[in-house]
């Protein structure tokens, strides 16, 4: 199983990196223009998936800064945003690399940012969730894109195994 989960940290930060070189074609008005995406426009969308990523991995393995609403705003300026998410997804990449059967095999501890509660979860759903939730705003990004007229990267899950498959991913 660990392959398959590495598999998807490589994705994620592919994909990533195709939309965070499309969104950098925007203008800033098209980058913040407010295009009913659930988290509003590119901006937003960019964000709250860093903002995301931050509070699953802090929740995955105790180390690092999780925001406290799903809508912060991390970064103001897309620069500094893209520079932020390169290094979280390296972190990502690392963490699924070192991880261990065992430790796949196992629990989660958690807290919702919104409910005080405490969730006890096994680790391999909680990925699933994770990779998925990422998918799932990726696909409101693109739509940012598209809705302005502009080119979307292609970022569907098979495109990225036949490039990996020939060393392109």
């Amino acid at each position: 199983m660990k392959s398959h989960y590495a598999t998807f940290a490589r994705y994620n930060q592919w994909a990533n990196r195709r939309l965070y070189d499309a969104a950098a074609l925007l203008s800033d008005a098209e980058y913040r223009a407010d295009r009913g995406a659930y988290f509003k426009s590119m901006h937003g969308t960019l964000n709250h998936l860093l903002t995301t990523d931050r509070i699953w991995m802090k929740r995955f393995t105790g180390a690092g800064e999780a925001p406290e609403r799903l809508d912060t705003i991390l970064h103001e300026r897309l620069d500094d945003l893209a520079a932020a998410r390169r290094a979280e997804d390296r972190r990502i990449v690392a963490w699924m690399d070192d991880l261990g059967e065992e430790a796949l095999a196992g629990v989660i501890r958690y807290r919702r940012v919104s409910t005080p509660e405490e969730f006890v979860q096994p680790l391999m759903p909680a990925l699933d969730h994770w990779f998925n939730h990422q998918t799932h705003h990726r696909g409101q990004a693109h739509m940012v894109l598209t809705s302005l007229g502009r080119s979307a990267p292609e970022l569907d899950l098979l495109y990225f195994q036949r490039l990996a498959d020939k060393g392109e991913a």
